[in-house]
């Protein structure tokens, strides 16, 4: 799926923030994980600090649910995951998914990334 005004790859998006491109609105939502450990959930997930991170602790699929109080949309969704640091941690997997409850999502983009973290096309 490509958009008109699609986030150049390997862009800075709190450079983009402090331009005005983009504005950052996950403050907005409410939060969840299908699981996690102590001390690696949400908070770690949203911190802006690339030294932490959620880490799963369940079966799969591992789930980050982001819900709006009320119909936003939503143009960029920027993910910071680093293959090189952790293979076998990073998922080689993302589907995004949108609806308005969580019994009527569609999957609208899928990233796959092979052993080297590249795209794979599907």
């Amino acid at each position: 799926m490509t958009t008109p005004n699609k986030t150049p790859p390997g862009a800075d998006p709190k450079q983009l923030e402090r331009t005005g491109t983009v504005r950052e609105i996950g403050s907005q939502a409410v939060w969840s994980l299908s699981s996690c450990k102590p001390g690696f959930g949400v908070d770690q997930l949203r911190d802006d600090n690339l030294e932490t991170y959620w880490q799963s602790d369940g079966s799969q699929p591992h789930l980050v649910n982001i819900q709006f109080r009320r119909k936003t949309t939503v143009k960029t969704l920027c993910i910071y995951a680093d293959y090189k640091s952790d293979e076998s941690y990073t998922p080689s997997k993302i589907s995004v998914r949108v609806g308005n409850n969580f019994h009527n999502l569609q999957e609208i983009r899928k990233e796959i990334k092979d052993k080297e973290g590249k795209n794979e096309k599907e």
